[in-house]
């Protein structure tokens, strides 16, 4: 039996789907008794939604699942395919199903998927073609935390617990944020990497090199997480996905559903220590339609498992940057958000100032991500993308953003690494390196280009330790 199973999985692996289901067909005739066994339900259905076959799961399980039989973990990833697909009346038949078994510690989460289903119902959203979250089988964890999973993982969380611009500043610089684990009533609070819903194809968009959509989708958490590195209060991190094979680097994992709660209990009970003792997690979700965005954030109370807000936010190309401006003032209000006073000591090295061009501040954020993994073969390189625009338009942003530390931090290590990925040819790094002569110039009298100045000397002193 098991090795039937593993040899499935690895057909589905090798994008073999037919031979995959020819495997399952077989294990599910009536006549092999199979069908009756809850452990190979929750296999197949867990495998297949983990590599993004979503009908399969509806055609080839759904007949069989019997919810006296065999338990709620079956009837749970079945839930969630319906739900990714859009398919109304099947999921509410499951939920009532799964209702009617009784379980307590199921009430929460059923709670949960009841309110995804109104939303689809309120909004109209009846897609039958929509794609598969990933769901949990026995042998795999959707959301196993660390940058290297473990043999039977496929999607792994990678965790980033400071602004992803100051790795490797560290030994230049010094710490720049406040150290918090000795310190009491801290809030611990994780950002998630968006869904980004309407997508077809996952699998093989998530191999190519990353788009805008999808580099926003892990950039947003990046940033809300680095704003509240500033803070003494909150001990922040960002959470995004990463698919693996056989040890070798990855490919980004895109989410095409949002984050549920079974995902949500995934990331506080997995072995990082970061992941442990949250108090929040932000999850949630971006559309793009028309060249219109919309973003929809969750906030998370973990003790409950309770969803505590919900923001929902939408913008044009032109008014991009203002409307995230808007959910950066409201969202640090919410939370209470102070960087502590300067000279306290837990107050950072560096003040906060929210960037001037939000929209460009997170493609910042999401290029460095992507040659910050790049570097430590967690990501394959063929996911980076043309990187001259991106890290010209940094660089521009540096230049005009003077009283900015961050940005002209950010922009040195951003052209660091591509120089070291040998990710830009040898024209382009000249020409850039230029640019990064004027960014930095000493000329124009701003505090932080006077020389004698503690901001002119930290960017100086990076430079040189980035062999800029």
């Amino acid at each position: 039996m098991k090795p039937l199973l593993a040899e499935a999985r690895d057909r589905l692996d090798a994008k073999d789907t037919q031979a995959a289901l020819a495997i399952y067909e077989k294990l599910l005739a009536e006549d092999s008794g199979v069908a009756a066994r809850a452990d190979v339900l929750v296999t197949i259905s867990g495998d297949l939604g983990s590599t993004g076959h979503l009908r399969e799961i509806t055609e080839l399980v759904g007949p069989h699942y019997d919810a006296q039989k065999h338990g709620p973990a079956t009837g749970l990833n079945l839930l969630q395919a319906y739900i990714a697909l859009r398919n109304v009346d099947a999921a509410q038949h499951i939920l009532d199903i799964l209702f009617g078994l009784g379980r307590p510690e199921l009430e929460d989460r059923l709670h949960g998927f009841s309110n995804a289903i109104a939303e689809l119902m309120a909004q109209g959203q009846f897609a039958p073609n929509a794609p598969v979250s990933p769901s949990v089988g026995p042998a795999e964890t959707s959301a196993a935390t660390g940058t290297a999973p473990s043999p039977s993982a496929h999607v792994s969380l990678v965790t980033i617990s400071k602004p992803i611009w100051s790795y490797g500043l560290e030994d230049a610089l010094g710490e720049l944020f406040p150290v918090r684990e000795a310190e009491k009533n801290v809030r611990r609070v994780a950002f998630a990497q968006l869904a980004v819903l309407g997508l077809e194809d996952t699998h093989e968009l998530a191999a190519k090199p990353e788009d805008e959509l999808g580099r926003l989708s892990r950039a947003i958490p990046l940033w809300l997480a680095e704003t509240f590195s500033y803070s003494p209060l909150y001990a922040p991190l960002a959470a995004v996905g990463v698919r693996h094979s056989s040890g070798t680097p990855g490919h980004y994992a895109l989410f095409p559903s949002e984050w549920t709660t079974e995902n949500l209990r995934q990331l506080v009970e997995a072995s990082g220590a970061e992941a442990r003792g949250l108090d929040y997690i932000f999850t949630g979700s971006l559309q793009e339609k028309n060249a219109d965005t919309t973003l929809t954030l969750r906030v998370w109370e973990v003790r409950k498992f309770r969803e505590r807000k919900k923001i929902v936010l939408r913008w044009t190309p032109a008014s991009a940057d203002a409307e995230l401006a808007k959910l950066h003032a409201y969202l640090r209000q919410f939370m209470e958000w102070r960087d502590g006073s300067a000279g306290e000591p837990r107050a950072a090295a560096l003040r906060y100032s929210p960037p001037a061009q939000a929209l460009r501040w997170l493609h910042t954020l999401g290029t460095s991500l992507t040659l910050f993994l790049a570097g430590k073969d967690v990501l394959a390189r063929d996911q980076i993308p043309p990187l001259k625009a991106l890290i010209r338009d940094a660089l521009s942003a540096a230049q005009r953003e003077k009283e900015s530390t961050a940005t002209a931090l950010a922009s040195l290590t951003l052209l660091a690494r591509a120089r070291d990925l040998r990710a830009i040819d040898e024209t382009d790094l000249v020409e850039l390196t230029k640019t990064l002569d004027a960014a930095t110039s000493l000329d124009d009298g701003s505090a932080r280009t006077s020389p004698d100045s503690e901001q002119s000397k930290q960017v100086a002193t990076a430079r040189s330790a980035l062999a800029l």
